[in-house]
Formats: structure tokens, sequence, C-alpha cells
């Protein structure tokens, strides 16, 4: 099927109660293996690219192979420009097929954020791009810093909350609630009652990001609260790395030992997704 927007796959997610995983597409392997997962559980599921890692990933090489996959996959797919910043890399996510663009303003005062944000919106709506943003300030660094916390002070606010998302008519709100990007410091101690009240005032599909570390029941809880989005890529990272770590011990005697490397690359990341899939309840909600 042909790749969606987010406001369609979230509305899915909020209605059925469960969260549709944003998990982050760096190359060709983590992008296979995250669609086999999806397919394999029939799960809804997003690709994120981070304006973050685009030293890493060229959008004009891997956005044809992800659309190609989509159309051919069973399963609903959403390409989702994750923690945009910069308006020329927002026109050249757009250019190159997303169909949802996360914009980060949460670094601007709420004045500017709305603005900024407003202006995402009416370059994306029109062309039925979906859009996400942030308010408040989530703790740690999506660049992949590692032992981020969270300020409890910039955690985000109802009252500009309700002014933001209505004077930006945006799709998704990612919320600061004690979420930290990267590996935590500590043991995550996530805001419920917060979660709680944004949830029933804003009636908008709430988004997490910062995704690895936090506990199952935790999860569960905040989507049982509003949250359809969950952010994820820190912990598939350490997959990888975990299983690159125990291929080295073995013989490298084989000749063709590289390509199994990579395979066993890409089904760490798969597990470890399908593991995720299974805690944010969207197996076979297809």
């Amino acid at each position: 099927m042909a790749l969606v927007n987010l406001k369609t796959i979230l509305a899915h997610a909020s209605e059925n109660g469960y969260a549709v995983g944003a998990f982050n597409v760096i190359n060709d392997i983590f992008l296979e293996g995250i669609i086999e997962a999806a397919e394999a559980t029939q799960s809804p599921v997003i690709l994120n690219i981070a304006e973050v890692h685009l030293p890493y990933v060229t959008l004009e090489n891997i956005c044809p192979t992800i659309i190609r996959l989509a159309e051919k996959s069973n399963v609903p797919v959403c390409l989702n420009f994750d923690h945009g910043l910069t308006m020329d890399n927002i026109k050249r996510a757009i250019d190159n097929g997303f169909t949802s663009i996360m914009f980060d303003g949460s670094h601007y005062d709420l004045k500017e954020n709305i603005e900024r944000t407003k202006q995402v919106v009416e370059l994306c709506h029109p062309k039925n791009i979906s859009v996400e943003a942030e308010l408040g300030a989530v703790g740690g660094d999506e660049g992949g810093k590692l032992l981020g916390s969270a300020d409890p002070s910039k955690y985000t606010d109802l009252n500009q909350a309700v002014e933001f998302v209505r004077a930006t008519n945006v799709d998704a709100l990612a919320v600061a609630i004690g979420n930290s990007h990267g590996k935590y410091k500590g043991e995550p101690d996530l805001d419920f009652e917060r979660l709680s009240i944004l949830n029933k005032t804003l009636n908008i599909p709430l988004v997490l990001h910062g995704g690895s570390g936090i506990s199952d029941d935790d999860f569960r809880k905040g989507i049982q609260l509003g949250i359809a989005k969950i952010n994820y890529f820190t912990g598939m990272s350490e997959a990888a790395l975990r299983s690159v770590e125990n291929f080295m011990k073995e013989d490298l005697g084989n000749y063709n030992n590289f390509l199994l490397l990579m395979e066993q690359v890409k089904m760490s990341v798969k597990a470890d997704v399908e593991n995720q899939m299974r805690i944010f309840g969207s197996i076979s909600k297809v």
C-alpha cells in the first residue's frame, strides 16, 4: 500500500488503544529490519529519519527505497521527518515523499514556536502531509549523547499547550513529562498526572519521545493516558552493537563474514522492534 500520513495512522491507534512505534532509519539494514518486523507482526509502523542523522543518511538515495517497500508492504507505513529544525531540510523532506513532518521548535519561546510551527503547517497541510510539534523540552539529546535527564521546569505546560494546539492546528503533539532522548541518567520518572490532564484537555494524539529505557509498564500506562506514537532508536542501536560484538567473537575464517554480520545486525533490529511492537500493543492492528 502507499505511504499514509501521520494523522491517518494515529487516528486508528487512538481509537483502538495502542501506540504506533516510530523507529529511526539510518541505513538499508535498519530499514529492512523494521519493515520485516512490522509485516511479521502485522503492525502499523512509522519510519523516522531525523535531521540530526542527515550527515549519515542521504534522503535522495534512501527515500525511493522506502516508498517502494511501502507500496509492496501489507501494513500501513508512515514516513516521518523527525526533529526537523530548518525549513530548507523540511522542504527537502517534502520533495522526497515524506508524509509527516515533526517540527521541533521547543527551543524557542512560546510565541516563536507557534509562529514557526504555523509556517510548517501551512506548507504541509495543503499537500496532505501531517505535522507533529513539540512543546516543553524533552530531556537528553536526539543526536546520541548519553545519560540524558529531564528538567521538571521545562515540562509541557497545560495552558500553553491549549494555546499552542489551537493556534497551530498541528496533528500531534510531543510532550515533555519526564522523558529523555538517549539513555536515561537514573530511572525515568514520568509525570502521568500531567499526561492525563493534557490528554483530557487537548483532544489530539500525544507523542512520547525518548522511548528507549522506559519500562514496559510505564509504556502501557502512557498509552492508556493518550500516547499514540512512541519514538524509539537507542534500543535498536544497542541491539545492533551487541550483535556485532557477539559476532566478532566467532570464527573469522569465513570469506563472507561481513555479509553474515550485516544479516545478524538486521535480525537483531527486527527482534528488538518486534518486542517493542508487542509492548506498544500494535500487533495485529492492521
